[in-house]
């Protein structure tokens, strides 16, 4: 991982937690004040457990975040405008997810490669560096390092949990305050899967 490298904090939204098949519904960046946000119609059903936890529902061919229709954006659009938010940094990008590993980064990676532009994401993307490994690294004591025990833990609040934007803005807020030091960052960020 180079010292150079710009942080950006991600997080998606899917259709279930099969990481092999499910479809991004929502994904969200931010670094410093800068934002991106889209979202996409899938493909495959939003299984009802989803539902539950991040409130979004497929009905007459829309998208709905708790009954609210959202404007979508084709699966490519997403992926090459978020390539191209990543591109404006003019320099390497390391992707920060809460959970990178087992998650988002396997999700991103295969969405990527099924649009053909994974070669394009990894000239601009160094790697990912995944939180949670970072959060039992750092504080391997606490009980649980799920981000919103961390939030509750570290910022004393509560927030929009599972809402990508607000994810990846909590996250961006935890990083601040763990400010780990480039040996962390070395043992938890992982070149392109």
């Amino acid at each position: 991982m180079s010292s150079n490298s710009t942080i950006v904090f991600f997080d998606l939204e899917t259709t279930g937690l099969d990481t092999n098949v499910c479809d991004i519904i929502q994904l969200s960046a931010v670094c410093g004040e800068r934002l991106f946000n889209v979202y996409t119609l899938p493909f495959r059903a939003i299984s009802e457990d989803t539902t539950r936890v991040n409130g979004f529902t497929v009905s007459n061919g829309g998208l709905f975040l708790r009954g609210n229709l959202l404007y979508t954006t084709p699966v490519y659009e997403a992926l090459t405008s978020f390539i191209a938010f990543l591109q404006s940094f003019h320099r390497p990008v390391l992707l920060a997810a809460h959970n990178a590993k087992g998650f988002d980064a396997p999700i991103l990676t295969r969405v990527l490669l099924q649009n053909h532009l994974l070669q394009e994401f990894q000239q601009v993307v160094s790697g990912y560096l995944d939180t949670l490994l970072l959060s039992k690294w750092l504080y391997p004591n606490l009980p649980r390092h799920s981000q919103q025990f961390m939030v509750s833990h570290f910022l004393g609040r509560s927030y929009d949990a599972h809402n990508a934007v607000e994810d990846a803005r909590m996250l961006q807020e935890l990083y601040k305050i763990w400010n780990p030091d480039q040996k962390s960052l070395f043992f938890t960020a992982s070149l392109m899967l």
